[in-house]
């Protein structure tokens, strides 16, 4: 037998085809892809309604988002860290606080920011920014504060577009069912208040219609670093921050979806965290 027959050949793999320039766009290393989506809302908010209160306070409130993240993260990790987050709860802040001043705006995104590095435990930070920069200043100026509600219209043409656009960039980020599963459970707890309380049902759905809660669905209770890993666990979060909302509306509490997300989400995550404890302390137990 010749000393060629008797080698090993290896088969040769051909190269992994790049991705296309679509599918890159839409994947989850394209930091920019958020912060492209959540500009798209304020632009289609702002030119179909005029929602701002002014773009100088939307535009402070991103530049001290992104000024304060820069500052802890060389703090904290000494090094510059990705603007895209900080951009994302900064816009967040502009889009949804309400306030004749401007320090709210200022203030709001500093706390929402801050929270990531002084609320944390085990290393993950438990809030999502937003929702909790957002309902600290409810809790401690609400006579200044408020926050975009319904009265942003539902005229559907640009929902629809966000809601495409949206639904294919958290399908593309493998988060579409927390989304969906909280869509399903408000619509299901809206025709419930309907038959409680006697109102008309479309007054119970229409507030999901508004682009306020396309920034909550699309962003505040899908957000990677305070939801849960579990996707099975997502999805009863996620049904039980639509339940605690509902709750809440009963009561006639105007902000439902900020508290609700205020108070499940990090439940949640405090469980996960307990668990993943008991299991390291179980798993070291094991191996003396």
């Amino acid at each position: 037998m010749s000393q060629m027959s008797e080698q090993t050949i290896t088969p040769v793999t051909p190269p992994r085809a790049a991705p296309s320039g679509l599918k890159r766009f839409f994947s989850l290393e394209n930091r920019y892809l958020a912060p492209i989506f959540i500009t798209c809302i304020l632009l289609a908010g702002h030119l179909s309604f005029g929602i701002l209160e002014s773009y100088k306070k939307t535009l402070l409130a991103i530049v001290v988002a992104i000024a304060t993240e820069m500052v802890l993260g060389q703090i904290f990790y000494h090094k510059w860290l990705h603007p895209a987050s900080a951009y994302i709860s900064g816009i967040s802040v502009g889009i949804l606080v309400r306030s004749p001043a401007y320090w709210p705006y200022a203030l709001c995104s500093a706390i929402s920011i801050m929270s990531k590095y002084v609320l944390r435990i085990k290393g993950r930070h438990i809030w999502n920014p937003s929702n909790f920069g957002i309902s600290a200043m409810l809790f401690l100026a609400p006579e200044t504060v408020a926050t975009l509600s319904i009265q942003w219209g539902n005229y559907l043409l640009p929902m629809i577009v966000i809601w495409v656009l949206g639904s294919v960039i958290i399908w593309r980020l493998r988060r579409f069912h927390i989304t969906g599963i909280y869509v399903a459970s408000f619509i299901a707890f809206a025709f419930l208040r309907s038959w409680m309380t006697g109102s008309p049902w479309q007054s119970e759905i229409a507030p999901i219609t508004g682009p306020m809660y396309q920034l909550f669905i699309f962003f505040m209770i899908t957000d990677p670093k305070t939801t849960v890993r579990s996707k099975t666990w997502q999805c009863i979060v996620v049904f039980l921050v639509a339940l605690v909302e509902m709750v809440m509306r009963l009561q006639q509490i105007v902000y439902a979806p900020f508290y609700a997300l205020f108070i499940v989400g990090p439940a949640a995550m405090l469980i996960e965290i307990w668990i993943d404890s008991r299991r390291a302390s179980t798993a070291n137990l094991a191996t003396h």
